[in-house]
């Protein structure tokens, strides 16, 4: 486990990641920061170059100004010092995650040192986490924290997925929700990187076993204070189905089938829930070209350099030759 921390002008992160073992390494040699751009959406500069004795065991990786010791010894070999960092373009500080104490004991001294050097004090609060690490942040100010909160939000997806004998197909879900016996559109939630209708289309296959092809996205809604106290976004995405034979993933679907429509929408529980009885009717209105919904158009981005999707109205409602 190694840890990077980043100190801005009012905060300083401080993040935790788990490593692989090296193997035995023993050499001396001059050290620059690695460039953390990977990890940190801030670019770096150098500092001077440092170097590190670092012992584990019989393994040994030998830098300049701090000694470390293996991690069965409890205290540094001479004084602590302040631990390696460099600046970023913020003016913050991102402390270097290779060049660590190996010892929590060793660690803490450095850390107190530093933050001391650094005319703070010990208070970090935890911000988010994420499997492999840990951010923990600390205002620098006497005053309240102005710095964006942790992630809030769940993002999920639902395929509205008819034929042409205006059948939908619907699931039964396997839970103890109070939706468990209730036909219903297949959807989950998107994964790290997934676009949205990605991830209705991926959910619908999962689920059913059913191909499809995104056209457009119809609506979605905004509920908080939901699953794990967050807040949770629905977006349906009407699709065309490409495949017609159900296979369900008996893991989390009850049974799957082809509804009328009308049927579908005659569940109580839609008639009683507006929210959703109105995306639904929506969702037959786009497919009988009566309204029309958000297109995704690929493009590139100068946040990031990349190619993304933007969604947007896409013009008259019979224009959906462009499928994805």
């Amino acid at each position: 486990m190694v840890s990077a921390a980043v100190l801005g002008r009012n905060f300083l992160g401080f993040r935790c990641h788990k490593l692989l073992k090296e193997h035995r390494v023993s050499r001396t040699e001059k050290f620059t920061p690695y460039d953390s751009s990977g990890d940190f959406p801030w670019k770096t500069s150098p500092l001077k170059t440092l170097n590190l004795t670092i012992s584990t065991g019989n393994d040994v990786i030998r830098r300049d100004r701090i000694h470390v010791v293996s991690p069965d010894i409890s205290a540094l070999s001479w004084g602590p010092e302040v631990l390696d960092a460099w600046d970023d373009q913020y003016g913050g500080v991102v402390i270097d995650p290779w060049s660590l104490p190996s010892s929590a004991n060793a660690f803490a001294s450095a850390l107190k040192t530093s933050l001391s050097d650094w005319k703070l004090k010990e208070g970090f609060k935890y911000h988010h986490a994420e499997p492999g690490f840990l951010m923990l942040t600390y205002w620098i100010p006497d005053e309240p924290c102005l710095l964006p909160a942790g992630p809030s939000h769940q993002i999920g997806v639902g395929g509205f997925v008819i034929n042409d004998k205006r059948e939908v197909l619907v699931v039964k879900e396997k839970c103890s929700c109070n939706c468990s016996d209730v036909w219903k559109l297949p959807t989950g939630y998107i994964n790290k990187s997934e676009d949205l209708f990605s991830g209705a289309v991926r959910e619908v296959k999962e689920e059913t076993g059913v191909d499809t092809a995104f056209l457009e996205m119809v609506a979605f809604r905004h509920v908080h204070l939901v699953a794990f106290e967050k807040s949770d976004l629905l977006f349906v995405c009407m699709l065309r189905p490409l495949s017609s034979d159900i296979t369900i993933d008996d893991k989390e679907i009850q049974a799957a089938k082809w509804m009328a429509y009308d049927e579908f929408i005659g569940q109580p529980y839609y008639q009683e829930d507006h929210m959703l009885k109105k995306a639904m009717e929506l969702c037959m209105e786009a497919y009988e070209e009566r309204y029309c919904g958000f297109i995704a158009h690929q493009l590139t981005s100068k946040l990031d350099g990349k190619l993304s999707y933007l969604y947007y109205y896409g013009g008259p409602c019979n224009v959906k030759d462009d499928v994805l």
